[in-house]
């Protein structure tokens, strides 16, 4: 692949703590992310802030100001995953859709293939900017909007069933899916917006768990044992 958009999974980046970073876990993914990188990929990284926050839990205050927080979430996420990219020699970029002083740069598509020419690793922060829309949104339309072949969905859970597994022990996993089946299941891959996002942009998906060794490497390389979502 040339160009590929990764979502982490701000979870999944916490490891067994669930909360926070867990260092060990983060350096393992920037090793696999230099490996790519140094094989030719270019690579998009979003990543969620649920170790941090998610503010549809919370019942006692504003839904924008939620949301807010969240995005700001990312943008540490973003800041400490960058850093340990760049303490393994990569270069980096973050952007963000707002002005964040001296911490990130303001997205724009321009700055984006700049940046891509540059060679670097690029963080895109913030989400979409703008309440009601999650960093699965954001995934997407980052995914689209710099022409990334597709779209690698790192979790804490190892694909897409067609129920939840930690509820139902029973709970079948897919090998490969349609993104118009996964729409009309309503499965738990991303959110709905999402995923009629990809099915709207032709956009296919690769979502696997993160916690598998190389699994980054392995999806690049189409040697994972998540689920290939099609289009």
């Amino acid at each position: 692949m040339k160009r590929i958009l990764l979502k982490l999974s701000g979870e999944a980046l916490a490891g067994a703590k669930k909360t926070g970073f867990d260092e060990e876990t983060v350096v393992a993914v920037a090793k696999q992310i230099r490996t790519i990188a140094e094989e030719g990929t270019q690579v998009g990284i979003v990543i969620g802030g649920g170790n941090f926050w998610r503010g549809r839990t919370s019942e006692t205050i504003n839904r924008n100001k939620a949301d807010q927080i969240g995005m700001l979430a990312t943008v540490m996420n973003c800041i400490y995953v960058s850093d340990i990219c760049r303490y393994l020699g990569m270069e980096t970029e973050i952007f963000t859709p707002f002005v964040c002083g001296a911490f990130t740069k303001l997205y724009s598509k321009d700055a984006v293939e700049e940046a891509f020419k540059a060679g670097k690793i690029l963080f895109f922060a913030g989400g979409t900017g703008h309440p009601y829309f999650s960093t699965d949104t954001a995934t997407v339309l980052r995914a689209v909007e710099i022409e990334a072949e597709a779209i690698l969905l790192a979790k804490a859970v190892d694909g897409i069933y067609d129920s939840d597994p930690k509820v139902n022990p029973e709970a079948v996993k897919y090998d490969e899916i349609s993104i118009e089946e996964v729409v009309d299941k309503k499965l738990a891959a991303m959110d709905l917006t999402a995923s009629i996002m990809c099915l709207e942009q032709k956009m296919p998906m690769l979502v696997f768990g993160l916690e598998e060794e190389n699994s980054i490497v392995n999806a690049v390389h189409g040697k994972f044992s998540g689920t290939k979502v099609t289009v």
